[in-house]
């Protein structure tokens, strides 16, 4: 069995915070020439324990497994079930040398795992490390940067701070679903998108964004989100994306809109017409902000 490094976590977002962890299980798993993983979990574990209270992921798990790749890391994607709820952190480490090969193991400064490790500190890990031979290394600190406060800046329109904290734009995925097609009759035909299920979407409003197509063309795009107050009643949420000098089909495609920035606030107009100069303005301006990124 192949000797590895090994870090342990639910990396949703794989943001500044978790990069510093994984550059730090690189580097120390080269210096003892170990194969370094990432060992995750296919769901938030509140999801089983009190799935009222899970939260909406930031990326996808296909996402999640591609960036910590990326990174130089093998991700291990475990199920999250009752099992593994109920296992404690010393078993969580037996398990990770059995079956893992894991000589080492880095933890962050908030990391916990184990029914009964809420309360365990470093030191509580390195004393069950040195039982089984297994050597715990915590990672730097970051301040200020945590899944939680990317979500919450997402939900807010604060598509600018989240992107400090994950290091890139934030992307909702999702598939193109047929719409009213109101848009094209002033002149601003959209992509109407279902978001993949369980991701976080930005809070009402308007912004510039690129789509990238099913070829991975990148578009210039303004996103609106939002109930449409102008045009339509009620209260249901839709992600609308006019790409900007493309035309196509892309119904029943998966694409995916990076946000770069929220331009205002969704607003109800008095008339149809009013709405169609202020959609011109909010184009020209996504093109404004959008001419000079290259990615």
């Amino acid at each position: 069995m192949t000797r590895k490094g090994a870090v342990i976590g639910t990396f949703d977002g794989v943001h500044l915070g978790h990069a510093i962890v994984l550059s730090t299980l690189t580097k120390e798993s080269e210096i003892r020439n170990l194969e370094p993983i990432a060992v995750t979990f296919d769901r938030h574990p509140l999801a089983l324990i009190a799935p009222h209270r899970a939260p909406k992921a930031i990326i996808t798990l296909e996402k999640k497994e591609e960036l910590i790749r990326k990174s130089g890391v093998l991700p291990i994607v475990i199920p999250f079930d009752e099992k593994l709820r109920s296992t404690t952190a010393a078993d969580w480490m037996k398990f990770l040398r059995d079956e893992h090969g894991v000589e080492m193991l880095v933890v962050g400064y908030d990391t916990t795992f184990g029914c009964d490790g809420l309360s365990y500190s470093i030191s509580d890990y390195r004393r069950l490390g040195e039982k089984i031979g297994m050597e715990v290394i915590e990672a730097p600190f970051v301040a200020g940067i945590s899944s939680s406060a990317i979500r919450k800046a997402i939900g807010e329109g604060n598509v600018e701070d989240a992107a400090k904290m994950l290091g890139r734009h934030f992307s909702l995925p999702g598939i193109v679903v047929d719409g009213n097609k109101l848009g094209r009759t002033i002149g601003f035909p959209t992509a109407n998108l279902m978001p993949s299920p369980g991701i976080v979407v930005p809070s009402n409003g308007v912004y510039a964004a690129k789509a990238i197509l099913p070829d991975g063309k990148k578009v210039d795009a303004m996103v609106n989100i939002g109930v449409r107050p102008t045009i339509m009643r009620g209260d249901n949420q839709t992600v609308e994306a006019h790409l900007i000098n493309w035309k196509g089909d892309l119904y029943g495609k998966n694409i995916r809109l990076t946000f770069y920035n929220r331009l205002r606030d969704e607003v109800k107009f008095n008339s149809i017409e009013a709405l169609r100069k202020q959609l011109e303005a909010d184009r020209q301006e996504a093109i404004n902000s959008l001419q000079e990124i290259k990615n």
